[in-house]
C-alpha cells in the first residue's frame, strides 16, 4: 500500500464514509456560517518536535505521536522509527495551501490577489484527559492558518476564527502543475504537485473535524466543519516542498506522498465553551 494510504489516516478525507446527508450540515449552536466550494489543494505531511510548538497547543489537549502511531500497529510509524527512533514523541501534521473556488464566512470573502491562497499548518491531537471524549470526528490542533487579506484576517478574528496574514500563492501551469507558495515571518515554503494515478474518494466520501484554535490566541471556540465529496489523488515522484527560515514547520519532516485534493463542499461554524 502506498504511503499515501497510510498517511490518509493521519489527514482528514477518507476518514469517514457516511451517507453525506448524515454528515453536511452547518453544527448545531453555531455562531457564524463557514462555507468552501471548489477547493483546489496541495497537501504535503510533516512530523514535527511538539516541544517548538508548545504555545500553540489548548492545555486540554496533547499532540498525537509517531510512537504511540506505532504502538497501535501503524506500519509506517514503526518503520520510521526504527530509522529515526529519536523522533518518537514527535507530532504529526499536514500542511496544505488551498484556492477556493467559494470561501464565506456569514456572507463575507476574501479580496484575493491575483493566484491568492490559503495555507494551514494543523496537527492531530487528542485530550489530555483520557476520560473526556472531545468534538465529533477528526480532532486538529490549529498551528497556522495564512490569509493574504489582512482585512479578512481582522473579520475572521471579529468572528472567533483564528487566523494571520500571510503571502500566499497557487497556480496550475501549463503542464498541470501546481505550484505553491508561502512566505511569512521566519519562513519561506515553495512546493509543487503534479498529480497522477487513481483519483481516491468522489460523492460517497464525508467527514468531520473539530479545528482548536491556538493556546497563544486570544480565540475560544471551537471550529466544527463537515465535508462532503473529497477527492484526493497521488502528486508524483518529482513535486517536493521546500522550507527555510526559522519557523518550526521549517524544522519539519515531510513524510510520505504529497496529494492533490479537490471538489469537496465545506460547512462549518465556531462553536463557543
Amino acid at each position: 500500500m502506498r504511503a499515501f494510504l497510510l498517511l490518509a489516516f493521519i489527514t482528514f478525507a477518507t476518514m469517514a464514509t457516511k451517507a453525506s446527508s448524515d454528515v453536511h450540515m452547518f453544527p448545531d449552536g453555531s455562531a457564524t456560517q463557514w462555507i468552501v466550494e471548489l477547493p483546489q489543494e496541495i497537501v504535503g505531511y510533516v512530523l514535527f518536535d511538539c516541544s517548538t510548538v508548545e504555545n500553540r497547543i489548548s492545555p486540554l489537549l496533547r499532540f498525537i505521536t509517531v510512537g504511540e502511531l506505532a504502538t497501535k500497529g501503524i506500519q509506517w510509524a514503526s518503520d520510521y522509527l526504527a530509522e529515526e527512533p529519536a523522533h518518537k514523541d514527535w507530532g504529526i501534521s499536514f500542511i496544505e495551501i488551498v484556492k477556493m473556488g467559494i470561501f464565506t464566512i456569514d456572507d463575507h470573502s476574501p479580496e484575493w490577489p491575483i493566484n491568492g491562497a490559503a495555507a494551514l499548518w494543523m496537527a492531530r491531537v487528542a485530550s489530555s484527559d483520557s476520560t473526556v471524549n472531545l468534538d465529533p470526528g477528526l480532532s486538529l490542533q490549529v498551528l497556522e492558518f495564512w490569509i493574504p487579506d489582512i482585512q479578512y484576517v481582522t473579520y475572521m478574528l471579529k468572528r472567533g476564527y483564528y487566523a494571520s496574514y500571510g503571502d500566499v500563492t497557487l497556480q496550475e501551469d501549463k503542464n498541470g502543475t501546481w505550484r505553491g507558495r508561502i512566505d511569512v515571518e521566519g519562513l519561506h515554503a515553495e512546493a509543487h504537485c503534479t498529480p497522477t494515478g487513481p483519483i481516491i474518494g468522489g460523492a460517497g466520501s464525508s467527514g468531520q473535524q473539530s479545528l482548536f484554535p491556538p493556546r497563544f490566541s486570544t480565540e475560544t471556540g471551537v471550529v466544527r466543519v463537515s465535508l462532503n465529496g473529497h477527492r484526493i489523488q497521488d502528486c508524483n515522484e518529482e513535486s517536493l516542498w521546500q522550507f527555510s527560515g526559522d519557523h518550526a514547520l521549517a524544522n519539519g519532516i515531510l513524510v510520505g506522498s504529497s496529494t492533490y485534493q479537490f471538489g469537496y463542499n465545506l460547512l462549518g461554524g465556531v462553536i463557543f465553551r
